[in-house]
């Protein structure tokens, strides 16, 4: 009985997890395949779960980030579009699509046009660096990149090898951040 009393006063005070529906697991795994790079294997894991569970904000960006992983851009571009009704980040992931569309004129729109909070992220004003890069406005990009690099150091590395922003190799290798 003292056992029983015990895990009961453990449980309500949240020491005790209950225990994970599929679904969470199906979820759960879905996002490990996506950090592995295992698409298909994500795609396969949310298939089964039940068709409102698909309007859930992390279904909708995992499935998101599997069709992008798959260069699926216009499909993912139509997720994302969805996604930024419900989530600043599905700003992000449009402008991204418009971006490997071909659209960066209209990436740069995108996230002009999205909330506030997107410039409290650091990848907002990496991304607007590389979409002003590609379009030749090159002062506007390494500002852009100058804010990136402040907000988060390790940027500077990935923008090293990223092929958006070879037009400003040389000012990236000797600018100041």
């Amino acid at each position: 009985m003292k056992n029983l009393v015990q895990a009961r006063a453990l449980r309500s005070h949240g020491r005790i997890k209950r225990k994970m529906t599929e679904a969470e697991r199906r979820i759960i795994a879905a996002q490990g395949y996506v950090e592995l790079g295992l698409f298909d294997e994500a795609r396969e894991e949310l298939a089964p779960l039940p068709p409102e569970m698909h309007d859930r904000v992390d279904v909708i960006e995992i499935t998101l980030l599997c069709l992008m992983g798959g260069h699926r851009w216009a499909e993912a571009l139509a997720l994302a579009t969805k996604l930024c009704a419900q989530e600043p980040g599905g700003y992000i992931h449009a402008a991204f699509c418009l971006h490997e569309l071909g659209r960066t004129a209209e990436a740069v729109d995108v996230l002009s046009r999205g909330p506030a909070t997107l410039r409290t992220k650091s990848v907002y004003y990496y991304n607007m660096g590389c979409y002003h890069a590609r379009l030749g406005l090159h002062d506007k990009a390494l500002a852009y990149l100058d804010r990136a690099f402040q907000m988060d150091g390790e940027l500077r590395h990935h923008a090293k090898k990223d092929r958006d922003l070879d037009c400003l190799r040389a000012q990236l290798e000797t600018h100041p951040a």
